[in-house]
């Protein structure tokens, strides 16, 4: 069992509480680091478990919660909730954890890996913090065609003129979570048709967890949506360095990814834009979360040899 260490910094917002967990193996050794970007909805202590694994094949492993969720708020009022320049801010507190990291732990190995919307927000990360890296896996990404994103951006800046933007809109849900998502009980009633994982118990201590089932705010969709259409963006991902390792991995039947189709994509992009050390991997029959997925034994392996890999390179 790792050795979980809880601490804090302060948020890009200027005001905010950011809540973080390093999680170290049990002698305190450790070659590499990897620090983990969550997704939308949820907090980063749900990722324990594969902590738990990498602390024991000698991995330091680093995470918070962003703004807006798990315990970076000042109130539950605040859940789905981002700052005033959301994806700009995101990004910034994800590069605050990695310098108190790194400056702790000068030429260590690290690793970043964003899942679902952290993986949007690691893409567009990488374009602008890229430096002292040894790799980036992006878990459960997509590729939304930029005509639905932008849709999407003017609809929620037309409601927080009415509304304001700490608003919920079931108009911006049922537009973000529609289509390859149809097919799928969203609502954890039904746990085995659940498009998170085949995992019941996972998805019924999903929909049981308030950190989990809070609805996101106008703001908040902006942050996911304008980090999204910058993501697409060929000019941008040519910020990325090429020789950068990149790991991308979804589960084949991953709405988030369109079944895979939109994986594929990303990799793409990135090939085009000049990418020299890419992969991409489905796991067949997975859905969204495949580290909590039914063969994550599989996948926690498979994302371990990878880093080993490029550990002494």
């Amino acid at each position: 069992m790792a050795k979980e260490e809880k601490f804090t910094f302060l948020s890009a917002d200027g005001k905010t509480t950011i809540h973080a967990v390093r999680w170290i193996p049990e002698d305190g050794n450790y070659e590499a680091i990897l620090q983990i970007t969550h997704g939308m909805i949820e907090f980063v202590e749900r990722y324990r478990p594969f902590a738990d694994f990498l602390t024991k094949n000698a991995f330091m492993v680093v995470g918070h919660d962003h703004l807006g969720h798990g315990d970076s708020v000042a109130s539950r009022e605040d859940w789905g909730y981002f700052a005033e320049n959301p994806s700009d801010t995101v990004i910034a507190d994800m590069h605050t954890l990695r310098t108190m990291v790194q400056k702790e732990n000068p030429g260590v190995p690290y690793f970043m890996m964003g899942h679902s919307m952290g993986s949007y927000m690691l893409r567009k990360y990488l374009t602008v913090y890229n430096d002292d890296l040894r790799g980036a896996i992006i878990m459960g990404t997509g590729c939304v065609p930029d005509s639905m994103t932008r849709l999407g951006i003017n609809v929620c800046r037309f409601l927080a003129k009415i509304f304001g933007w700490h608003h919920r809109s079931r108009l911006v849900e049922s537009l973000s979570f529609g289509g390859p998502y149809k097919k799928y009980d969203l609502s954890g009633k039904t746990p085995s048709n659940s498009w998170l994982t085949k995992d019941e118990d996972i998805v019924k201590f999903y929909y049981n967890e308030p950190r989990c089932t809070f609805k996101f705010t106008l703001n908040g969709y902006l942050g996911l949506m304008e980090a999204v259409l910058y993501d697409n963006q060929l000019e941008n991902v040519k910020k990325v360095p090429n020789k950068l390792p990149i790991f991308i991995v979804s589960g084949q039947d991953d709405p988030v990814g369109d079944n895979g189709v939109g994986v594929k994509k990303v990799y793409d992009l990135f090939k085009e834009a000049g990418s020299l050390d890419i992969t991409y991997k489905l796991y067949e029959n997975d859905r969204h979360e495949i580290l909590n997925e039914t063969d994550r034994d599989k996948v926690y392996a498979d994302l371990l040899a990878w880093m080993r890999v490029r550990i002494d390179t």
